[in-house]
């Protein structure tokens, strides 16, 4: 019988402790110890272990110098969706973990059925998808709806992760979908599926696996009520790629993001639209996120961003109204709220322009989050002509960073932004004057500017 050791894990960061504590030693959070009884290690266990890592206490690794390793060219797979091959760096590479993550019924399962589908269909791969949460009659009724069940498809409900990777070495199948990890447990751990416990060690077997067979694992994560992946951060740091499904139920538009790529682009960005037969690829995000009036209002300005390898304009709105309170509301939808009151203090000291008394509300249009600073000039021309009360015309756009100092700062791919907002048909934009492009354009005009009081006065010249 193995030896049998009682640990206190924290369910916020996955630290452990051999004693409780009603605080974190390493995150600080409050009554997140929990207990979990860990077994030693058996025989059978280091078997297991050595059978999937190749790995024996006897056996030394190599040391070999930078020069004389051979680099290989990735092997990758297309899922049959532009949108999550752009995200993913180009599709699928053989023998990665890719972990996604998003709220309840945002598109998570929707999304990697129909990927499976395709490339079971289409490009011959042999997938297997399995699930810890649905029965296999209710991922055919999903097939059916979404018009998928004559797909070559192998389906599989099952929570035991031993059970899992024994499948799989028999089935031997080149792409794997678990869904989800939270539901997963392994006999090594008396705990209950879901702790921290069990969501590392089967995620640890399962990506040993991984990496050992070369296939290609897919695991669905559960979110918290913060929106981040819920449970051990060390989950993240243990697999590939890490992808957010974002939304609002209430639209049809979901925005699928990556914040960890080993194998491509970090913040690439995948827009889809939620259907009757499924999600679709939205080839040009910048249309959706332009549904404007025909006619121009005050506090709407039209800004490029860039996400991963591609420029997007979106629309900013902002609404200043006189504030009954002492202290002035400040609410952002989109954007970080210690950047607004940054830019509000560099409006005051370097424009002249104050909102002490004023509540100010600034929203990113389509749920857009702004993740760069090259919106600051968009965010300050919107809270000017709200303030003002003065509409700018529909065929601008601004994009540029904003320093303590007021001086306008350049940002990146400028000239790539300019001439995608000239595709859209905007005939005139603002832009640091280092994003300037040296020939002049046909097909918009561009003012250079240096320093915000430029800027204002290229405002109040347009809107009189």
């Amino acid at each position: 019988m193995a030896k049998v050791k009682r640990i206190y894990v924290c369910k916020e960061c996955g630290a452990q402790t051999p004693q409780w504590a009603g605080r974190c030693n390493d995150c600080g959070a409050w009554n997140s110890l929990t207990e979990e009884i860990q077994p030693g290690a058996s025989s059978a266990t280091q078997a297991s272990i050595q059978r999937h890592t190749g790995y024996a206490g006897e056996q030394k690794k190599q040391v070999q110098a930078l020069s004389e390793v051979k680099s290989e060219q990735a092997v990758r797979w297309t899922t049959g969706l532009p949108e999550l091959d752009r995200v993913l760096g180009g599709g699928l590479v053989t023998g990665s973990v890719v972990l996604i993550g998003g709220d309840p019924g945002i598109g998570k399962s929707t999304l990697l059925l129909q990927a499976m589908a395709t490339m079971a269909d289409s490009s011959g791969i042999k997938p297997l998808y399995i699930s810890g949460e649905e029965s296999l009659q209710q991922i055919r009724l999903r097939a059916e709806r979404l018009q998928l069940e004559q797909a070559p498809l192998e389906l599989l409900a099952e929570t035991h992760a031993e059970q899992m990777v024994a499948t799989a070495e028999q089935r031997k199948p080149q792409v794997m979908v678990i869904d989800s990890i939270q539901t997963v447990f392994t006999e090594q751990l008396q705990s209950a599926p879901g702790t921290v416990a069990q969501v590392r060690e089967s995620a640890a077997q399962l990506v040993r696996y991984a990496k050992s067979s070369g296939t290609t694992m897919i695991l669905v994560g559960h979110v918290t009520k913060q929106g981040a992946l819920a449970g051990p951060r060390v989950l993240e740091h243990m697999v590939d790629t890490v992808l957010y499904f974002e939304g609002d139920t209430s639209t049809r538009f979901r925005i699928l993001r990556a914040v960890k790529n080993r194998f491509g682009a970090v913040n690439e960005l995948g827009v889809f639209g939620m259907t009757e037969l499924g999600l679709k690829e939205v080839s040009n995000p910048s249309a959706i996120f332009l549904t404007r009036g025909e006619e121009a209002v005050p506090g709407s300005v039209v800004t490029v961003i860039r996400e991963g390898s591609r420029p997007m304009l979106v629309e900013v709105q902002a609404l200043v109204d006189s504030s009954p309170l002492g202290n002035p509301r400040r609410v952002t939808v989109g954007l970080e709220q210690n950047r607004l009151a940054m830019l509000l203090a560099i409006l005051h000291r370097h424009g002249g322009i104050t909102c002490h008394d004023q509540d100010v509300f600034i929203n990113v249009v389509g749920g857009v989050k702004l993740s760069e600073t090259g919106a600051d000039l968009a965010v300050l021309a919107a809270i000017i002509s709200s303030l003002r009360n003065r509409a700018l015309p529909r065929d601008w756009v601004l994009f540029g960073e904003v320093g303590l100092t007021g001086e306008i700062r350049p940002v990146q791919a400028g000239e790539e932004r300019i001439r995608d907002a000239g595709k859209h048909g905007f005939s005139h934009a603002i832009v640091p004057a280092a994003n300037a492009p040296r020939k002049a354009s046909k097909e918009i005009k561009v003012t250079p500017v240096r320093h915000l009081s430029e800027v204002i006065n290229a405002l109040r010249d347009a809107t009189g």
